[in-house]
């Protein structure tokens, strides 16, 4: 979901952003102040950044936000200076913004949120601001090791996603097996309580679920074949066929997570 990786060009947390996105092959960019000063000298010219008609530093951290889905903000501490800036302007132009004190939270926990939070959002261009270096020593690392993290679990996920389409259930058993697995307790009871004549209510949720994860658009698949010889209908339609699976899960939870009355 994240195509592009933006900042301001400092030192600190804007440079490792960039640094990241060139390593792993994201697409970087920005807007950097008139003349690409940074406390570290100018800014190279392999960080494709945009310089600014004004040296405002204020003006090029309003434009990337404007110019970004969301904002995260990394620091060390409370958020001061031009950080605190960024998020007003985050605020300003109504663009999400995830701040992240490596104080409080760091390591997976911390990138797991970050993921979160761009797939919540659907962010795809994403702008990253903190202090710079002389303001937090160190911080370059540690959030190059952040975003890195966040890209890895990226890759899990990609690579998960893609080993389940491949091995879709074959049979209605397997595929309520795997539902077993996937609905969370809650979910179970709560099927579980419902009567027969109520289980149309969830065609368009678990029923949609099926049919998108589960192999059921593919008319010569497995499942297909399996359901339509349940049905001795050789004409069922995908929807019929989530529609049986979502039966023979009901009945399954009936008899497993239906609360019991003790007496």
């Amino acid at each position: 979901m994240l195509k592009k990786i933006i900042s301001g060009g400092q030192t600190g947390v804007d440079r490792a952003a960039l640094d990241v996105a060139i390593e792993l092959g994201i697409s970087h960019g920005g807007w950097i102040a008139k003349g690409r000063i940074t406390e570290a000298g100018s800014l190279p010219d392999t960080y494709n950044l945009k310089e600014m008609s004004t040296p405002s530093n204020e003006a090029r951290t309003e434009q990337n936000v404007i110019d970004s889905d969301a904002t995260l903000i990394i620091s060390c501490g409370d958020l001061t200076g031009g950080s605190a800036f960024t998020e007003a302007m985050a605020k300003k132009h109504d663009r999400p913004c995830l701040h992240i004190d490596l104080h409080v939270m760091r390591g997976v926990s911390a990138a797991q949120k970050i993921k979160s939070w761009i797939v919540r959002n659907g962010i795809e261009t994403l702008n990253v601001a903190g202090p710079r270096a002389s303001k937090a020593p160190g911080i370059h690392d540690d959030t190059v090791r952040m975003m890195k993290a966040v890209y890895y679990l990226f890759l899990i996920e990609d690579k998960r996603q893609r080993q389940s389409k491949a091995m879709y259930p074959r049979t209605v058993e397997e595929a309520v097996d795997r539902l077993i697995s996937e609905v969370p307790l809650k979910d179970k009871i709560l099927m579980a309580k419902m009567d027969n004549t109520e289980l149309h209510v969830l065609d368009k949720t678990l029923g949609r679920y099926l049919r998108n994860n589960y192999g059921l658009k593919r008319r010569g698949g497995e499942l297909m074949k399996d359901c339509r010889y349940r049905a001795k209908n050789r004409n069922l339609e995908p929807d019929q066929a989530s529609t049986l699976i979502i039966a023979a899960f009901w009945k399954q939870v009936r008899e497993t997570h239906l609360p019991r009355v003790v007496k």
